[in-house]
């Protein structure tokens, strides 16, 4: 049996904190599938198709990723892509409260995929897509908190 890991999120501009994840858990994993929500729900600041494109630029070259889009409960998408582990950031202690409820809940809808969390490196710590977001929006420059080749349309 294969380690396959989901690691799901909207990557809402994707954070040098999600590459330095995903690329420390490859020493962990025998496969890890990028999943990105895509909810018409939850109005995004960048679109799906762009996002997707950053995440494939940043680790195409990658044979142990794969970037997918997915909709719907993660455990159902963990069982459809056949992965047994969800793979979590956590930055902080208030992360570790939200991200272990929604582990807890999925071990009851699923008791076979195991949530695991990785601790984000101190540098990390205070970084988010939402903090990205607001520096874009107030005409900030992002440039030290995305991958360098990740294009913002000149938001860079």
């Amino acid at each position: 049996m294969k380690n396959i890991a989901v690691f799901p999120g909207s990557f809402d501009p994707v954070t040098r904190g999600h590459e330095s994840i995903i690329r420390r858990a490859l020493l962990l994993f025998d496969k890890i599938i990028i999943a990105v929500g895509d909810n018409p729900e939850k109005r995004a600041y960048f679109p799906f198709e762009k996002r997707m494109h950053w995440l494939d630029q940043l680790f195409g070259k990658e044979k142990k990723i794969e970037v997918r889009k997915y909709s719907g409960l993660t455990v159902d998408f963990c069982k459809a892509v056949n992965a047994n582990f969800i793979l979590r950031g956590l930055r902080t202690s208030a992360d570790f409260e939200f991200e272990r409820t929604i582990g807890q809940v999925n071990k009851v809808l699923d008791n076979r995929i195991e949530t695991i969390f990785l601790l984000t490196v101190p540098e990390y710590t205070a970084l988010s897509s939402s903090v990205v977001r607001e520096i874009i929006i107030n005409g900030g420059d992002p440039g030290k908190f995305v991958p360098d080749c990740i294009d913002l349309g000149g938001k860079k």
